[in-house]
């Protein structure tokens, strides 16, 4: 050892420094408790919280919309170039054009057609999962559940090879006796038929998580007064079912009138949506402002049909559903 240095024991620095951690961690954890305490004694805990959703929401959905909203305000030069400014030449030529007013009304129709027809295919599905055995419900949900593995584009060339000239559903016609059966590939019904296939799960599980809430005491009262089982369904299921028919409806109005794979493989050229459509104007004819218009429009179609649906729901049955709980 030097002259005039001091040696520190091993042991005696370890716990210096255990002491020196330990004085620090004690330190934060104060400070975490105190401004912990500080934000969860004001009113405005419920924003601090829920922040940085919406920091994230902001960042990656409300951007972007609001610069959609801005492309489809602006003009589309004739060599492709956007021009700034404000004008609403996009949104008129998409209403005055017959072509893009009928492709508008094909998707409603298309969108509103699907919810109805799952609706009507799911309550059967749905009674079965939440009334009936274990077993049954176990088959049920994994029958319903599992063609969503399988990717949308699979399932769409897999309706094309049933739907076809020579496909599966042309040679059973033929067997019944039909000569010439009709041919459905590239037309509506085809893009309508595969869209229930698709979205009929997101129908049937709201519906089931509905009617596994209502009291089976209920149907089993309407049972003992007289009532039939169709009656039953119509007086009791039915309405005590609204908010799970709504969610599904939303759901499959939504995913429907904004489908692309299905109705472009399905429909093609001969029965577009408007997903085809904006696919078309952006990536064939790089007309981004009027694509963007028909993004907004779409959009807004959307959201507006939801509220209108659940507004309806909640307004017009609120009364039905009291009087029967």
């Amino acid at each position: 050892m030097q002259t005039g240095e001091k040696t520190i024991p091993f042991d005696t620095a370890a716990q210096v420094g255990e002491t020196t951690d330990q004085h620090n961690a004690g330190i934060l954890s104060r400070l975490t408790e105190r401004l912990w305490s500080a934000f969860s004694s004001t009113r405005h805990t419920g924003i601090l919280l829920v922040a940085p959703a919406l920091l994230f929401l902001a960042v990656w959905f409300l951007w972007p919309v609001l610069a959609m909203i801005f492309s489809s305000l602006s003009a589309h030069s004739v060599d492709g170039v956007m021009v700034q400014g404000f004008t609403l030449e996009n949104y008129t030529r998409l209403f005055s054009s017959d072509l893009y007013f009928r492709i508008l009304l094909r998707t409603i129709r298309v969108a509103l057609l699907t919810s109805v027809c799952a609706a009507v295919f799911a309550y059967p599905l749905a009674i079965a999962i939440a009334r009936g055995g274990p077993s049954l419900a176990r088959l049920v949900t994994i029958t319903i559940l599992a063609p969503l593995l399988v990717n949308v584009v699979v399932r769409s060339y897999g309706w094309q090879t049933i739907l076809n000239k020579t496909g599966a559903l042309a040679w059973l016609l033929k067997l019944v006796g039909i000569s010439n059966p009709p041919v459905l590939l590239y037309t509506e019904w085809a893009v309508l038929i595969a869209c229930v296939h698709v979205y009929l799960p997101f129908m049937v599980m709201p519906l089931a998580s509905a009617i596994a809430r209502i009291d089976r005491t209920v149907e089993e009262a309407a049972r003992v007064a007289g009532a039939t089982r169709l009656r039953v369904f119509l007086r009791v299921i039915l309405p005590l079912s609204l908010p799970g028919l709504a969610v599904g409806a939303s759901l499959v109005f939504s995913l429907s009138s904004a489908a692309y794979v299905t109705p472009q493989v399905l429909g093609g050229n001969f029965s577009p949506l408007l997903g085809t459509l904006i696919e078309q104007q952006i990536l064939t004819l790089n007309d981004w402002p009027f694509g963007a218009a028909i993004s907004t429009l779409l959009i807004a179609m959307v959201l507006g049909a939801n509220l209108v649906f659940l507004k309806i729901v909640n307004r017009r049955f609120a009364r039905w559903t009291e009087a029967t709980r």
